[in-house]
């Protein structure tokens, strides 16, 4: 695909549509892959690199590649050289070496061997033929004066490409180089597995889905920088890593329900285990926060319920510098009502359970209808006028984050028993968010505590309000995990009544 393909300092080689073409990574010049170009290198270009460059004919590590030796490509540098970039490079090396003698690079031959290598595979040149002319600059005439150089003294500074590949080949224990793309993935992921178990995974936790040993465990172990794909690893699949280590006794894998498997146990004295070392990524003082983390019990939110000033109850609250939309308890309600009745002496002098309707509060809590008939009022239905009077909303506050103040009660979390096809149920958990609680996690948790399959999906008419749904009736698992593990009252839980039933037993 063109998307993948870097472009060389000297642009892509000329290519028509059909021509063979050899594919090569970016640190060797040798092919990994030759296949058909798809279009011309015009249309490449004009197609802004977007697209299939090449039809695959052959590959390293396919089938043929496994047919033969299977020996790895060599290494063989490029010859990418601009010549301002080598002008530049001589002036920095005339600053710091003087008047010592040094090599000078002929931009005329480096061209010239671009040229070539830029040419298709089909007319590849013999290694042998292809080299670098240096001289020396005692010897160096400028090309400007048309004057000729020593060839004594430019046979005798050749460097010889074939000698650099050479070297090249002997230097393939370095660090840059370390064993082919899949020996690769299959060492981050025995690091992922063996971090993932070592750091995060308790005994608690155990029997673990192995999904959710992949997605909440190993994947968030990889180091920085780089991805873990376990299709490119030479295990193509969790379950046949996972079936490898269970012989190696690190884990010990069961199906606990059908096709759904899961670490049942795992070794901690294994040698594996006691010898792996945290990687330089993730140093000591990480690892002390990630297990203070999951040793530090969860907090949960706190919700208060709110009143706030209504525009038509300002008035009798303006006397204590309150108004629109200032929030208020229901208790500040009736401490700043009762000061105001007092300071107006507004309390019947005959049944002091009585207050006398003044303007203001003929206004604020009276219907139109009642202005002429009512005149006095108990003090609890002159609570409830205003209560009811007033904006409901709550206060939400998450452990460490400053209070939320939302218009309205808060809404409880719901959870429904849904009959699908086949006669068979699933459970829906609504409003989650409400409460601060993340469906991924709480849907790993259900997904462990029930082993059941979980879905997240969309609430219809929201944009981003999400629904756990869970395979069979797991109403009792649902209010175990809200209200022990999240500490959320019962008040807040809508559907706890259809959790099923615990029928007879037949005799």
């Amino acid at each position: 695909m063109l998307p993948g393909v870097v472009v060389p300092p000297s642009g892509l080689p000329e290519v028509r549509q059909g021509d063979l073409c050899a594919v090569n990574l970016v640190g060797s010049r040798a092919p990994v892959a030759i296949g058909l170009a798809t279009m011309p290198t015009t249309e490449m270009l004009a197609a802004d690199m977007k697209g299939k460059g090449v039809t695959t004919l052959h590959t390293y590590l396919d089938q043929l590649w496994a047919f033969g030796e299977k020996t790895n490509p060599p290494v063989i540098p490029h010859v990418y050289c601009d010549p301002g970039e080598i002008g530049d490079q001589m002036e920095k090396e005339e600053e710091e070496k003087g008047e010592e003698e040094k090599v000078i690079i002929n931009t005329n031959d480096i061209e010239n061997v671009t040229a070539v290598l830029d040419s298709t595979e089909n007319d590849a040149p013999d290694m042998d033929s292809l080299c670098l002319n240096v001289e020396t600059e005692s010897e160096h005439v400028s090309s400007a004066t048309g004057q000729a150089i020593d060839s004594e003294a430019h046979d005798s500074e050749i460097v010889d490409l074939k000698e650099i590949t050479e070297d090249s080949e002997n230097d393939q224990d370095t660090p840059e180089i370390i064993g082919t793309v899949q020996e690769q993935m299959d060492e981050l992921l025995l690091q992922c597995f063996l971090h993932a178990l070592k750091f995060k995974v308790k005994k608690a936790d155990l029997p673990l889905l192995t999904s959710t040993f992949l997605k909440v465990h190993v994947y968030p172990c990889c180091p920085e920088g780089r991805q873990l794909d376990i299709k490119k690893s030479s295990y193509k699949k969790l379950s046949k890593f996972l079936q490898t280590m269970q012989q190696r006794q690190v884990v010990q894998v069961k199906e606990l329900s059908k096709g759904v498997e899961s670490i049942a146990a795992v070794n901690w004295k294994h040698a594996d285990l006691r010898s792996f070392k945290v990687p330089e990524t993730a140093t000591g003082e990480d690892m002390v926060k990630i297990d203070r983390v999951r040793e530090t019990p969860y907090q949960p939110l706190q919700i208060k319920s709110f009143c706030s000033v209504s525009s038509k109850l300002i008035p009798l609250f303006e006397h204590a510098g309150l108004k629109k939309d200032a929030t208020l308890s229901n208790a500040d309600v009736r401490s700043i009502i009762t000061n105001y009745i007092k300071s107006n002496e507004l309390i019947d002098d005959y049944n002091k359970n009585y207050i006398v309707i003044n303007p203001t509060l003929c206004d604020c809590i009276l219907e139109k209808f009642e202005h002429h008939t009512i005149t006095k009022i108990t003090w609890d239905d002159l609570f409830t006028r205003c209560l009811e009077r007033m904006q409901q909303c709550h206060e939400v506050t998450f452990p460490g984050q400053k209070p939320i103040v939302r218009k309205g009660e808060i809404k409880p979390i719901n959870i429904d028993v849904v009959q699908r096809a086949s006669n068979k149920k699933v459970t829906i958990i609504k409003n989650l968010d409400a409460f601060g609680l993340d469906p991924q996690i709480l849907g790993n948790a259900l997904q462990q505590k029930a082993q059941a399959s979980v879905t997240i999906n969309q609430v219809p008419g929201t944009k981003d309000k999400m629904a756990l749904q869970v395979q069979g009736n797991q109403v009792n698992h649902i209010a175990k995990l809200l209200t022990e593990e999240y500490k959320i009252p019962t008040k807040y839980i809508t559907g706890l009544d259809k959790a099923p039933k615990s029928g007879k037993k037949k005799r």
